[in-house]
């Protein structure tokens, strides 16, 4: 029986190549960004990979409970995974991040790459273009010219204004623009608030449901997550009464349990889990058949990492939903580009003409630049099953702000 030996955690810092300012953060110009990443090895040297954003140090503690969940155990039993991670939750920590590495080394051990070991038979997934900032209209038809352009058939962009007729007034424009040439989609970004540094609109039912009227006016793919992340009834009052599909679901960290209440409830039509924050790889899986049972459709979020975008990529393309609805490949240069996002892996991971070919190599298929992650990280703690080093000198040194400018 494999047994988990050592795991190590680091905190990653990576220079953007250019001032990315994301939508869903107002307010925020970031110059670079910051995520933990962890290593788990095997008794037999069998490693698996993770990785989730951060802000700076609020996961310093995090080794400890860890190693004392996990060290000596095996790493291929995913019951026992998810149990002793709900068992780190109940102290505060919601950490499904983590659960993919052990994915990672149950799929190496079984020398397949971790979607067909899921039952996945899709080696190519469709992707689409998906857009991180708030644009003025040219520009926005710029970015969705340069994307038609690299092979992308459908473009995600967003709006953030309190006025609503802004809004309205830049989905008409772009459509219009590109005239059929392109599918667009719009992210509202209402589902979570992230204020820290300016403030930002609140949708109502009110406001969503004239949205999504204009949004399927002007022939939207679909219309991401209009209204806040926990009023379910009123999500799933709209998406009865839309004309364009609702979609959404990314963040949601209690997992199964609060998802299944939403398919349940037909929150939305599309289904956008992400296994680094919402279960895990299984329960993202658990979620894509339910929507299968209930006659709607699911298509993973990526947005995180290189590694957290290929955990995703696993998950859609075991989902058995490949063949009907893209996959998110976010994409926003120049700030936000597939260098950056993916600079500990030995090669970023690209489309060819808006499709992604899944790595056939064991496991995640993750390559780590061990030289890269030695320049743009530092390792805080290290344990395995005799000793444990925890480096609370090596973050007091670690150069990270959540100032404006700074954050995650």
């Amino acid at each position: 029986m494999p047994v988990l030996d050592r795991l190590e955690l680091w905190f990653v810092t990576v220079p953007l190549p250019a001032p990315f300012s994301p939508a869903w953060i107002p307010g925020n110009t970031r110059s670079r960004y910051a995520f933990n990443l962890i290593r788990l090895v095997t008794n037999d040297g069998v490693e698996g990979w993770s990785a989730f954003p951060t802000s700076g140090r609020e996961r310093a503690g995090l080794g400890d409970p860890l190693a004392d969940l996990f060290l000596g155990r095996d790493p291929t039993d995913m019951a026992l995974v998810h149990e002793r991670l709900k068992i780190l939750a109940i102290g505060g920590n919601r950490n499904w991040w983590v659960e993919p590495a052990f994915w990672d080394i149950k799929a190496k051990l079984a020398g397949v790459p971790l979607y067909r070991l899921l039952g996945g038979t899709d080696e190519r997934l469709r992707l689409y273009a998906s857009s991180g900032e708030v644009m003025q209209p040219a520009a926005r038809v710029d970015e969705a010219e340069a994307r038609l352009a690299e092979g992308f058939d459908t473009l995600k962009v967003r709006v953030h204004d309190f006025d609503e007729r802004v809004d309205v007034a830049a989905i008409e424009h772009i459509a219009r623009a590109m005239d059929g040439r392109m599918r667009i989609a719009v992210d509202c970004n209402q589902a979570f608030r992230l204020t820290q540094f300016a403030d930002a609109p609140r949708w109502d039912l009110a406001r969503a449901t004239r949205f999504a009227d204009a949004a399927a006016d002007a022939g939207l793919a679909w219309v991401e997550e209009p209204l806040f992340m926990e009023w379910f009834d009123e999500m799933a009052a709209l998406t009865a009464r839309s004309r364009v599909p609702i979609a959404g679901g990314e963040l949601h960290t209690a997992g199964w349990p609060e998802l299944r209440t939403m398919v349940e409830k037909r929150c939305y039509h599309v289904f956008q889990a992400d296994a680094m924050w919402a279960g895990g790889v299984k329960e993202c899986l658990q979620v894509a058949r339910l929507c299968r049972e209930r006659g709607l459709g699911f298509t993973a979020h990526s947005w995180s990492t290189g590694i957290g975008f290929m955990v995703n990529a696993h998950v859609m393309a075991a989902s058995g939903f490949a063949a009907e609805l893209p996959f998110e490949y976010p994409l926003s240069p120049p700030g936000w580009t597939p260098e950056a996002r993916d600079a500990v892996l030995a090669a970023p991971w690209r489309h060819r003409d808006g499709w992604l070919d899944m790595p056939q190599q064991p496991g995640l298929g993750v390559e780590i630049d061990r030289q890269a992650l030695q320049r743009l990280g530092v390792c805080f703690f290290r344990a395995d099953r005799a000793a444990r080093v925890w480096m609370p000198e090596v973050l007091s040194q670690v150069r990270w702000s959540s100032n404006k400018g700074e954050g995650r």
